[in-house]
């Protein structure tokens, strides 16, 4: 076991140069392990090791630390199991002993709890959906399989994916939790009791469509889906590319304005988020481009207004279930008519309640949106058809 003893002091010296480099691409082979090339993805690192994996999820918030690792050892493991899993605590101990959290998981998981829709759909795609033996805010999940397992009893609401009820996870049997971090929200309260692994899905911290999609290797991995993911994974960004590259030989470049006031604010996404590259990857002009956020822009309707009043097109999601409408929008915000997409009914909406997938299909299959807003913004692209999420007002 000596050269896995190397691995570990190697790793624990290597974690801090692996986040500051963003895990892209990486080719340094840790000692004794293979790394695993990341083509687009910037905040996730895996190690090969023997039969073994170390699995590196960059802070998105501090950069150039680790927001958790993660020693994936296969279940049940011939010969030496008891010294690899012996291997992987002293790593895991070693991890936390120089402040880093760490969590071993015996893989594949079986049963999991998983707090978000998004990757609920991505373990149906990957065949895995019996894994799915808990679930949070329900009342957001348009899946109509995981709303049959509900009803039947054999998945679990576990209530609030920011404070899911521990009494509940527990009852599942679950092996771990799958559950989205947040900046400063205080950690996961009583689920540190529960001597589980949590697997912080950072995907959504991503700067790009591809990369936060790349991130279903990672979860083929843990639900033993490996090649699977890879394969899945492999053909979306094939079709992806191919949309991009359409998009380049069109013949127009509308501008656009993407979402509506919600409250006092307008969220418009940042330039580097994943939906901003979506944009620029269907070489649409957007008036919020040059932001370096990757995440939303919370600014004033004034703000919205004085920089992209005189956009081509204006596209927006929305969660009513009455049809979208010029009149309905209007009576929301007289305000909306300053704009050019308005006054040139060239507004598009997306409802994302009732039947609607949105949230659960686009997070992992980025293609299907690209190609939306391929067609909206270049009307040229005749060959592309209809849009399957955004519909034009009436």
């Amino acid at each position: 076991m000596s050269k896995l003893n190397t691995i570990i002091l190697f790793i624990t010296m290597m974690l801090p140069i692996l986040c500051s480099c963003n895990g892209g691409g990486t080719k340094e082979a840790l000692s004794g392990g293979d790394t695993i090339e990341m083509k687009y993805a910037r905040r996730l690192t895996i190690v090969k090791i023997d039969s073994c994996a170390v699995v590196t999820l960059h802070d998105p918030w501090n950069k150039g630390q680790a927001l958790h690792t993660y020693i994936l050892v296969p279940d049940k493991l011939a010969g030496d199991d008891a010294a690899r899993y012996k291997w992987a605590e002293e790593l895991a101990g070693t991890l936390a002993a120089s402040g880093q959290a760490a969590d071993i998981v015996r893989t594949p998981l079986r049963h999991a709890v998983i707090a978000t829709s998004t990757h609920c759909a991505l373990l149906e795609k990957l065949g895995k959906s019996d894994a799915v033996r808990g679930v949070c805010d329900v009342q957001y999940i348009n899946l109509p399989w995981v709303k049959e397992r509900l009803k039947k009893g054999v998945t679990t609401d576990c209530g609030n994916g920011m404070t899911p009820t521990l009494e509940k996870i527990i009852e599942t049997g679950a092996d771990a939790i799958l559950i989205s971090p947040f900046q400063n929200s205080g950690g996961y309260g009583r689920l540190g009791e529960w001597g589980k692994p949590i697997i912080e899905v950072a995907d959504y911290m991503e700067t790009s469509a591809l990369g936060r999609a790349e991130w279903m290797k990672f979860y083929g991995m843990l639900f033993g889906a490996e090649h699977e993911a890879d394969s899945i994974f492999n053909d979306i960004e094939l079709r992806y590319n191919q949309l991009k590259a359409i998009a380049r030989k069109s013949a127009t470049r509308l501008s656009i304005i993407i979402d509506k006031v919600s409250g006092p604010v307008w969220y418009v996404p940042g330039g580097k988020s994943t939906l901003g590259q979506i944009m620029a990857d269907a070489n649409a002009e957007y008036a919020f481009s040059s932001d370096g956020n990757s995440g939303s822009l919370p600014l004033t309707f004034e703000t919205v207004l004085a920089k992209a009043k005189d956009a081509d097109v204006w596209m927006y999601r929305h969660d009513s279930r009455q049809p979208a409408t010029y009149k309905a929008l209007l009576a929301e915000n007289p305000g909306y008519a300053q704009f050019k997409a308005f006054r040139e009914q060239r507004v598009y909406g997306c409802s994302t309640t009732g039947e609607s997938t949105f949230y659960e299909d686009t997070p992992f299959s980025p293609d299907l949106l690209l190609r939306d807003f391929i067609i909206i913004t270049h009307p040229d692209l005749k060959q592309l058809g209809e849009p399957k999420y955004f519909c034009k007002l009436k």
